[in-house]
């Protein structure tokens, strides 16, 4: 979904409940992460799937719904990723044209930060790369990318850094409670 910064003008851009009445009730149809391409004109998402079930799964599909079609019923939706362990956040860096996300399900391919390509052709597509592993049911992700460094948190309760390639990664807080979620945000010089 999207709205204005005041809450206002809300609009569903996908549905993933497909008629089902209690759409809660189906992991793998649950919304997760969301990261907006704005120069490519295109918005990403996850679906985690069940609890480590491998059923997780990376969509995308145009910012703005086609037109004659709705959030239930557009065609323009593209499965870029699945039988992931269980991805949950993912950003995006729009230069380089490379998604980025978290994935909480089980090792080796969960637990872990990944990045692929965002503009291959289905058939090119490679497995995703894995830039850093063990985290503690890996939750939230931001990238700064005029610093050339990702941060992400976990369950377990720590904050990480590293590099965009997972070099130089260091633990910033650790077993701090339930983390989730993380923004980056450059503060400008002189403030």
């Amino acid at each position: 979904m999207r709205a204005n910064l005041d809450g206002s003008e809300i609009e569903t851009l996908v549905d993933t409940s497909t008629g089902d009445s209690r759409p809660g009730s189906n992991p793998k149809k649950w919304c997760v992460g969301v990261a907006v391409d704005t120069d490519g004109g295109k918005f990403y998402w996850t679906q985690k799937g069940g609890h480590h079930s491998g059923l997780g799964r990376i969509f995308r599909a145009n910012i703005q719904i086609p037109q004659g079609q709705s959030a239930d019923n557009r065609r323009d939706i593209e499965l870029l990723y699945d039988n992931l362990p269980e991805p949950i956040d993912l950003d995006i860096d729009p230069v380089h044209r490379a998604l980025y996300w978290t994935d909480r399900g089980d090792p080796p391919r969960g637990n872990t930060v990944n990045r692929a390509p965002m503009d291959l052709e289905a058939e090119n597509r490679k497995e995703p790369e894995i830039l850093f592993t063990h985290l503690m049911e890996g939750i939230g992700l931001a990238l700064d990318l005029n610093g050339g460094r990702m941060f992400i948190t976990d369950f377990g309760g720590s904050v990480y850094s590293a590099n965009l390639d997972g070099s130089n990664r260091r633990t910033l807080l650790f077993a701090e409670g339930n983390l989730t979620g993380i923004a980056y945000a450059e503060v400008p010089s002189g403030c």
